[in-house]
C-alpha cells in the first residue's frame, strides 16, 4: 500500500521559524489545518507544536481537533451553512461570516447552548470570493451588534484563492481603516484584523504590513516553506515536510508505442506518440498509487532518471531509463508533493499515513531566515 509521510521534525523547524518571525513583528497567527483532512495522527503532531488556534473549513475536522485537545481554540474559516449552526456553535469557538441570516441562526443557537459565539466579519477586498461589500459594512455591523450571544472579535479578508488577487499595502491599510471607522461609529473595540495568510508573509520582510494587521492564518507556508506571493520557495525552510512512497508491483521492458486501435483512456484522452519511438522500448515500472489518490502533475520522483509516463485509477507508470538505482519489484520509490498532491492523498483512504521524526542539522534562526528573504 502506498503511503504519505509527515516529517515531524521538519514541520517543527518550519513552525519555529514562522513563530519567531510573527513574534518579532507583534502578529498573532493561527494554523490552517485543512490540508490534513482531519487525520488524527497528523493532527496530534500539529497540536504538539501549537495548541493555541487551529483553523479549518470542515466541521468534522474541528470536531476531531476538539476531541484531541478540548482547550484548543478552533476557527471555522468559511461562511457557515445555516443547517450546521448547532454544530458550528458547539465545535467552533470562532467562525467567519458574511450573511446576516446565518448570523441570526448562530445567535439563536448560541443562546440555546448558553455560549458566546465569536465571529470575524469577512470583507470583500477585490478577490470576489467570500466577503461583505465595503459599502454595506457599517449597516451590517450595526445589525450584528444587536444579536444576542454574538461577539464580533475581528474583521478579515481573503485574497489569492480564487482569482489570484495579491495583497498589498494599500488593500491592507484600507482594511485597517475600515476597522477604525467601525470602531468610531459603534464605540466598541474590535481586537483583530485577520488580514494575512501565507501569501501575505513576504510583505512582512518589505515592511508593507500596516500596524493594524495583527492576525495571520497560515497553512501552505508552514507545510511547504513556500513564498506564495512569488510562487517560489523560501530559503531557510523545509519544502519536503511530506513525501509519497509507492511500491513497484511490476517492472518490465516494454515498447514505447502501444499497438492496436486507440480509443480514449479513462480520463477521456487519446495519447499521442512520436513515430520516432516506434520500434524502441524502455524499462517500465508500475507502482501502487493512481489517479484516485494523486494527480500525476503534482508529484515528482525524488530519484533522478525516472520519468512519469501516465496513470490509471490505481496505478502509476514510470520510465526507469537506465535504472541507475538498480530497482527491483518490491522496492519503493519516493515522490515530492505539492499542496494539491498532499490534499488529494490525505483525502484518500487508499493511501496510508505515517509520521517520521528525523535528526536534522541545527535550525536557522529567524534572523537568518529574514536575511535570506
Amino acid at each position: 500500500m502506498s503511503y504519505i509521510t509527515l516529517h515531524a521534525t521538519k514541520l517543527r523547524h518550519n513552525f519555529k521559524v514562522l513563530d519567531q518571525v510573527f513574534e518579532q513583528n507583534h502578529i498573532e497567527w493561527a494554523i490552517v489545518a485543512k490540508l490534513l483532512c482531519g487525520n488524527e495522527k497528523f493532527l496530534e503532531v500539529l497540536l504538539n507544536l501549537s495548541d493555541k488556534e487551529i483553523c479549518d473549513s470542515r466541521l468534522s475536522n474541528l470536531k476531531t481537533i476538539k476531541k484531541i485537545s478540548p482547550k484548543t481554540q478552533t476557527i471555522y474559516i468559511k461562511p457557515p451553512a445555516k443547517r450546521l449552526a448547532k454544530s458550528i456553535v458547539k465545535f467552533a469557538d470562532v467562525s467567519f461570516n458574511t450573511e446576516l441570516a446565518t448570523l441570526e441562526v448562530l445567535s439563536a443557537e448560541a443562546v440555546k447552548q448558553n455560549k458566546i459565539h465569536r465571529v470575524v466579519l469577512m470583507v470583500e477586498m477585490g478577490e470576489l470570493r467570500e466577503g461583505i461589500m465595503a459599502r454595506n459594512l457599517m449597516t451590517f455591523y450595526d445589525e450584528v451588534l444587536a444579536l444576542p450571544n454574538i461577539d464580533v472579535v475581528g474583521l478579515g479578508t481573503n485574497l489569492n484563492c480564487l482569482n489570484g488577487i495579491l495583497p498589498d499595502e494599500k488593500k491592507l491599510y484600507k482594511l485597517s481603516r475600515f476597522k477604525e471607522i467601525v470602531e468610531e461609529h459603534s464605540g466598541k473595540k474590535i481586537p483583530y484584523i485577520s488580514g494575512g495568510s501565507s501569501v501575505t508573509i513576504p510583505l512582512i520582510f518589505t515592511n508593507e504590513i500596516p500596524l493594524g494587521i495583527n492576525h495571520f492564518r497560515v497553512g501552505e507556508t508552514l507545510f511547504f516553506g513556500t513564498n506564495v506571493y512569488k510562487d517560489s520557495l523560501l530559503a531557510g525552510m523545509y519544502h519536503d515536510v511530506f513525501t509519497l512512497t509507492a511500491e513497484i508491483i511490476e517492472m518490465q521492458q516494454k515498447p514505447n508505442i502501444p499497438s492496436g486501435l486507440a480509443g480514449t483512456n479513462l480520463t477521456g484522452e487519446t495519447p499521442v506518440y512520436s513515430e520516432d519511438d516506434r520500434g524502441s522500448s524502455s524499462l517500465r515500472a508500475i507502482v501502487d498509487v493512481g489517479l484516485l489518490d494523486i494527480d500525476l502533475r503534482d508529484i515528482a520522483p525524488l530519484l533522478p532518471g525516472i520519468d512519469i509516463i501516465g496513470a490509471s485509477s490505481d496505478m502509476l507508470i514510470l520510465d526507469l531509463n537506465e535504472n541507475a538505482a538498480n530497482l527491483e519489484v518490491g522496492d519503493t520509490i519516493d515522490f515530492s508533493m505539492n499542496y494539491m498532491a498532499v490534499l488529494r492523498a490525505m483525502n484518500s483512504d487508499y493511501v496510508d499515513k505515517k509520521v517520521e521524526t528525523e535528526i536534522l542539522p541545527p535550525s536557522l534562526t529567524s534572523d537568518e531566515f529574514i536575511c535570506l528573504n
